[in-house]
């Protein structure tokens, strides 16, 4: 298999189609790409424009077969090592975290542009408006939801390391970045995901990279 995947330090989505990667135990040459630079471009047409991708990222080949999109990318993995790598055997934890999934992949779109992510960089004094807010709080009730029904057999969202915990490790870069104060239990939660080892190989790699997106370097006029 090979996962062309974005700059590893902006590139949210590219990340998650990552972590599903290495989550599914499967060997993948890794392909990474400027998505903003002329590189990305010329590779796009060599590639014939990654068709029917639409020249974005992640985006993996398994033999003839070509999946873009993180969470269907997820999906064919799951169906490659089977579901269980990825989802809770216990149906009602089961049911939570594809919603919860779900609800990131489709969500949130008031904090994706308000805190892009940006692994290498810490803001302080960031200030965010009420739509952004309603996100953070959406997304902490979750993780509080999940922890205490399901978070027992371990430090993640729900005990072991699995496909909901793949999709909001961006969402803890972000609130790493512009420093979200969180209350305790999701400090506890988002230090889990950027010790694991997987979080950590990919934050060394994005902190290597010489690539800049000059719009996610900026925060001169916190949002009000």
């Amino acid at each position: 298999m090979k996962l062309i995947v974005g700059d590893k330090n902006y590139s949210s989505w590219s990340l998650r189609g990552w972590l599903a990667a290495k989550q599914s135990g499967l060997h993948f040459e890794e392909l990474t790409v400027h998505i903003a630079g002329e590189d990305w471009e010329e590779a796009k047409r060599q590639q014939g424009q990654f068709q029917p991708s639409a020249g974005k990222v992640p985006v993996l080949w398994d033999g003839d077969v070509v999946v873009w999109d993180s969470l269907a990318i997820m999906d064919f993995l799951a169906d490659r090592v089977g579901r269980d790598r990825f989802w809770s055997k216990d149906e009602d934890a089961r049911g939570m975290a594809r919603a919860m999934v779900a609800e990131m992949h489709s969500s949130y779109l008031p904090l994706r542009r308000a805190l892009p992510m940006n692994i290498r960089k810490r803001f302080d004094g960031v200030q965010v408006d009420d739509q952004v807010k309603a996100d953070i709080v959406r997304i902490l009730g979750l993780w509080a939801e999940a922890r205490a029904r399901f978070g027992k057999g371990g430090p993640f969202l729900f005990g072991t390391f699995c496909a909901a915990d793949i999709f909001y490790a961006p969402v803890v870069s972000r609130f790493m970045t512009y420093g979200i104060p969180v209350p305790g239990f999701a400090q506890a939660y988002m230090q889990a995901i950027w010790e694991h080892e997987w979080m950590q190989a990919w934050v060394a790699a994005a902190e290597e990279e010489k690539w800049v997106i000059e719009q996610n370097e900026l925060q001169e006029t916190p949002a009000k």
